[in-house]
């Protein structure tokens, strides 16, 4: 792996534990507790993925540089890349106007999506870009 493609090249984004606190207090969660997180890259844009997160889930993506999401499914938290090595690292993180989705822009270490795809949005494209019907 290149330095570019490595977490080593790539420091993560953080905020201390008042400023977190601060950051997840103004978000409105949904009746669930859950919050959408638009995964984004830092390098080039693309959207990577969307994932859930809670309150827990965004403090400590905000504190510790790393995305954690809660998994609807699986009732619990995972941390990106803990299993496969294909991290995220917080370069940014941003709240919609209403404060009701999350954009984390991150350095992408290997592919986004667990079927290995670049992108979790690169497995099943509906319109090609310029098709018209």
């Amino acid at each position: 792996m290149t330095a570019q493609g490595s977490a080593e090249a790539h420091d993560a984004a953080r905020l201390g534990d008042a400023a977190a606190a601060a950051v997840v207090e103004r978000v409105r969660f949904a009746a669930d507790g859950l919050v959408p997180a638009i995964i984004q890259s830092h390098d080039d844009d693309a959207v990577l993925m969307l994932g859930y997160m809670n309150a827990e889930a965004l403090r400590r993506t905000l504190t510790e540089g790393r995305v954690t999401f809660w998994s609807r499914s699986r009732r619990e938290y995972w941390r990106k890349g803990d299993t496969s090595g294909h991290i995220q690292l917080v370069r940014s993180a941003a709240l919609d106007c209403d404060g009701d989705t999350v954009l984390i822009r991150v350095h992408q270490v290997g592919p986004a999506c667990h079927t290995g795809a670049r992108r979790c949005f690169d497995v099943d494209p509906v319109i090609a870009e310029g098709a018209q019907t």
